[in-house]
């Protein structure tokens, strides 16, 4: 398109934002009009998508990070012909594909925006995974708000973008200098701006935002910068083109107040269709490439010792010469959660994010929705930083896995700040996750390959120190389910643990068999879903249930167990919870599990105590 088509087509998207806020009786049309003579040149004259194919691997990706901006974005598919009136005027009511704010239930969107601060991590990783694995010719446009730029997650992002010199990314910032209360940090600013990109090896563009030819000419040379990836700075006002709601303060998020006749100062209605421009055929297609063979899992013995950290790793390895889907990202801890041994045997698939944990996982997040099966991990406690990203993983009806390793207090001397004792809690309460955790090294792998046809967010705790294998290498390990590794008709106590604590309660049962006290032994390795038909059987059978769990009382194996009983069905007369509910410090694995009262020792210490309160 020319210029002036270009201007009508700015025009109409405004005007089509402020109605469809109007219809829906809220919104944030302001802020989708400064931005509407950006999105009419690239959606005209830059983008390359084919809307009847939105699995099209050559498509570009568009991220809008100002997910409130929605009206303009459901204006281009609108213009596009991607959407119809009818369905446009839908927009906000129950059932409608176009919610508040952008998420996959629309096939062109591929991931959900909303909260601030997360479409170029993602971006980022989309442009890695089109760099080195996808080899197609997409560009990934990243929109952004001004104020969204004070999010320290864009800033490892841009760190990281500079570094790896992604110049099929370009980040568009809409500087329209009000945030939602007021003012914005460096409001008209441009140059501040891009003093900070220019310091992370950025090419940067600053132009006035509604010179259209400006706009024209920032995009045709963001495709052609070689070597670094490109922000096109631009100065805009809010609510452009209605001087009642134009760069005045106190307007976010609200419908126009006369929308009638702002759309009359907007030229009135329009009905340009955009032909927009179909991508290349790529050289391969990543969605197609997966499958060499069944996976040759690493066995161990049992009775061996080994770390589930290791075997995770080495799992993961076996996993990644099966499936060539597969990428494995990690926070520059690789060695210690042993996601090096994937990195040495397919470098090429393995992406190290440094200490940048919500950049992990955002770039996971961005190479699942590009046909990827990324595995992300770090230490358990780190992975607190990420939980938003984890949240609106879910919101983007993402697949990803987790690993966090370095869990509870057993990893002993480096002490609290170390230790993941709120990870079981944080992934359990993310919608639709799957949370494991494998108490040996054959389990571990099962698990580990289990993991990768599993939807939504799977999350997996691995431990530092080396436990006993107890499980033989053909044993099967069903998501959602749990092993009774001590079992009798005379049991009166049934012990649940997970991880580390599995092998205190078997050392538990083995010491009170001694004393004539025979106690079941279940291993809850699937903490999200729980297996409900064993634990319900234990129940019945034993009449009091005792959880063990390396992590904080709330949220995690105790509350899983409990949950069984929550909707009225027979309850067990007693449900005890041993957790850590001290203040670890500095100590010997084992001097922690006693201090936090979950060794062996205190566990079966504690059930002689309920027997004489209790069952006798």
């Amino acid at each position: 398109m020319n210029t002036e088509q270009l201007t009508e087509l700015g025009q109409q998207l405004r005007v089509d934002s402020v109605r469809v806020a109007d219809a829906a009786g809220s919104g944030h049309p302001t802020s989708s009009m400064s931005a509407a003579d950006l999105m009419a040149a690239l959606l005209a004259n830059h983008l390359h998508y084919d809307f009847d194919r939105p699995d099209h691997p050559g498509n570009d990706r568009l991220i809008f990070s100002k997910g409130h901006a929605s009206p303009l974005l459901y204006s281009m598919y609108l213009a596009a012909g991607a959407v119809d009136e009818k369905e446009f005027l839908t927009y906000r009511t129950l059932g409608s594909r176009l919610e508040g704010h952008p998420t996959p239930r629309l096939p062109w969107v591929d991931v959900a925006t909303g909260s601030l601060g997360q479409g170029l991590p993602v971006g980022v990783g989309m442009a890695l995974a089109g760099q080195r694995l996808g080899h197609t010719p997409y560009h990934v446009w990243v929109l952004s708000g001004d104020s969204e730029m004070a999010e320290g997650s864009v800033w490892e992002a841009i760190e990281h973008a500079g570094d790896q010199h992604l110049d099929s990314l370009t980040l568009v910032i809409d500087v329209n200098r009000l945030g939602q209360r007021g003012p914005t940090r460096h409001q008209r600013d441009l140059d501040a701006y891009g003093r900070r990109l220019r310091a992370f090896d950025w090419h940067t563009i600053e132009i006035d935002g509604h010179d259209l030819d400006a706009v024209d000419a920032a995009f045709n040379e963001a495709r052609s910068t070689f070597r670094k990836p490109t922000a096109i700075i631009a100065g805009t006002r809010k609510g452009r083109g209605v001087a009642s709601v134009e760069d005045r303060e106190g307007m976010h998020g609200k419908p126009l107040p006369d929308a009638e006749s702002a759309i009359e100062e907007l030229g009135g209605r329009r009905s340009i269709r955009v032909s927009v421009a179909k991508p290349a055929e790529p050289e391969t297609h990543p969605r197609t490439a997966g499958r060499r063979g069944t996976i040759a899992l690493p066995h161990y013995d049992v009775g061996d010792s080994v770390a589930t950290r290791d075997a995770y790793g080495r799992a993961l390895a076996a996993l990644g010469t099966a499936r060539e889907d597969v990428v494995v990202l990690d926070g520059e801890v690789s060695d210690s959660t042993r996601s090096e041994f994937f990195a040495k045997e397919h470098p090429e698939r393995f992406f190290e994010c440094y200490i940048a944990e919500q950049q992990m996982i955002a770039a996971a997040v961005g190479m699942q929705a590009l046909g990827h099966v990324p595995y992300a991990s770090t230490f358990a406690a780190f992975l607190t930083r990420a939980h938003d990203f984890l949240r609106m993983a879910s919101v983007s009806r993402a697949s990803i896995n987790v690993v966090g390793s370095h869990a509870g207090v057993s990893i002993g001397q480096d002490g609290p700040s170390q230790m993941g004792l709120e990870d079981l809690a944080m992934f359990r309460a993310i919608h639709g996750s799957t949370v494991l955790h494998p108490c040996d090294a054959n389990q571990t792998a099962r698990l580990v390959a289990a993991m990768h046809e599993l939807p939504g967010v799977c999350y997996l705790r691995t431990l530092r120190g080396a436990t006993p294998v107890v499980y033989g290498p053909d044993e099967r390990f069903p998501v959602g389910g749990s092993k009774v590794l001590r079992r009798s008709d005379a049991d009166r106590v049934t012990l649940i643990g997970a991880g580390v604590t599995v092998h205190e309660c078997l050392k538990a049962a083995d010491l009170l068999a001694g004393e004539g006290f025979p106690v079941r032994v279940v291993d809850l390795y699937s903490v999200k879903p729980v297996d409900e038909r064993t634990l319900q059987a234990a129940a019945d059978e034993t009449g009091c249930l005792v959880t063990v769990e390396d992590h904080h009382p709330q949220g995690g194996i105790g509350d899983a167990v409990a949950e069984v009983f929550s909707d009225g069905r027979p309850a067990p007369k007693r449900l005890v919870r041993l957790a850590v509910g001290n203040m670890p410090g500095s100590a010997t694995p084992a001097e922690q599990l006693r201090a936090a009262g979950i060794d062996a020792d205190s566990i079966a210490a504690g059930l002689r105590l309920l027997v004489e309160q209790t069952l006798r």
